[in-house]
């Protein structure tokens, strides 16, 4: 990569954090920025972000700011790495400061909890459909990447013009990147992951022990499969990183947000006591309502990931759910 490569970060949390040190790591000229100026003064002073990633300490090279303007003026590519809930009013906040020649990224996972729109396709209405546009996804929790263990993601774009220079970016010695042009694919992946990480959670939070787990996330696998194809995503995709790769990962390690969420309601806490015992986005609790609104919508039977919405947000009990899932009628697994 060329020293004259440089890429702005937008989003300072344990996620943005980690991609900005790997880009760094990689010989990119990296700033990170963050919304809470007295958050970012203290990450510039301390170099290392205290509150979502104690772990790693910043490269020398890594600038960090809250001046979005500036940012996004002086930097051709953009890395959102921002809640999904607030993907949309963050893409209106750099709009006026784009360049013709500027071209966006997200590592952002979920879809649009208003529209159930894909994040492409908000990109698309708020900057334009020519925008040059990609995201990166797939099984990688921050705390590993920040410390640069082996990882490998996915870029996606439909720009094939695009996807080389995003996979220069963040490809290096302990992270290897590859490429599709399934968007749908990728990002469905990503998001629905979520949901079935909590599931995985609850019902290790009420004891069900591996034989439950194995088969719940079989069984959400499928779910995801089936609203893939419904949508137009490729089968092969659902067998990638950003399928079953990232869904095994959140289902399975308690580095997970949402798998954690998921014990706690599994061993009896309330949604709110255990939002706010993890204290960090819980992509899932959102995404969980897009999945039943677009599955629904799709006519896709996913009885896992409806269950998940139905205990978050209509008062199912986790145990009446798995009662449910078992008295299900009898079927061919295929």
């Amino acid at each position: 990569m060329s020293a004259e490569q440089k890429i702005a970060v937008i989003g300072a949390g344990a996620w943005g954090t980690a991609l900005a040190i790997q880009l760094v790591r990689n010989g990119v000229k990296t700033v990170l920025w963050g919304r809470d100026p007295g958050q970012m003064e203290e990450m510039a002073a301390t170099r290392r972000n205290e509150r979502y990633l104690p772990d790693a300490s910043f490269p020398e090279q890594l600038d960090v700011t809250s001046d979005l303007a500036s940012v996004v003026t002086h930097h051709r590519d953009l890395l959102l790495v921002v809640p999904s809930h607030t993907f949309r009013s963050v893409l209106g906040q750099i709009r006026p400061h784009l360049s013709p020649e500027s071209r966006v990224i997200w590592a952002t996972k979920g879809l649009e909890v208003d529209s159930g729109q894909f994040l492409h396709q908000v990109v698309a209405e708020e900057l334009g459909a020519e925008m040059p546009a990609a995201l990166v996804s797939g099984p990688s929790f921050a705390t590993e990447l920040g410390k640069g263990l082996p990882t490998a993601m996915t870029a996606a774009s439909h720009r094939s013009d695009f996807l080389p220079d995003v996979v220069r970016y963040f490809h290096g010695q302990n992270l290897r990147m590859y490429t599709s042009e399934d968007v749908v694919g990728v990002e469905l992946g990503g998001a629905v992951k979520n949901v079935l990480a909590i599931a995985a959670g609850i019902s290790d939070g009420l004891g069900f022990g591996a034989n439950a787990r194995a088969a719940l996330i079989t069984r959400g696998l499928a779910e995801l499969m089936r609203l893939g194809v419904a949508l137009g995503a490729m089968r092969e995709t659902r067998m990638g990183l950003s399928g079953v790769g990232d869904l095994v990962l959140t289902c399975t390690d308690d580095q997970s947000r949402n798998r954690r969420l998921g014990l706690a309601l599994g061993q009896g806490k309330t949604l709110d006591v255990a939002s706010a015992e993890i204290g960090q986005a819980l992509e899932g609790v959102k995404t969980a309502s897009v999945i039943h609104q677009v599955a629904t919508e799709a006519d896709v039977e996913m009885p896992i990931s409806n269950d998940v919405h139905r205990i978050l947000h209509k008062g199912l009990s986790p145990r009446a759910a798995v009662a449910e899932l078992l008295s299900r009628e009898l079927k061919n697994e295929f």
